[in-house]
């Protein structure tokens, strides 16, 4: 391996830049949800989004990325 060449190939790249996004938008679903006086509660905290929809995202999203150190691309040069 010379010192010009990456660590992984470009559909490595890919593979863990889609994974980021999907934690990225995991963690963004499971934002908000607050009451505008904190005295009041507010049930939209346990939305089906907030509560199972966004967190399997995130985990979804790590596991892609987990899967892109692993991928090993056929057409890559060996």
């Amino acid at each position: 391996m010379n010192n010009n060449e990456l660590a992984f190939g470009k559909k490595n790249y890919m593979i863990m830049l889609a994974g980021m996004a999907l934690v990225v938008i995991g963690y963004f679903l499971m934002a908000g949800g607050q009451a505008e006086n904190p005295n009041d509660f507010n049930p939209e905290v346990f939305s089906f989004v907030r509560i199972t929809v966004a967190p399997t995202l995130v985990l979804l999203g790590f596991g892609v990325v987990g899967y892109s150190v692993f991928f090993k691309d056929k057409d890559q040069n060996q």
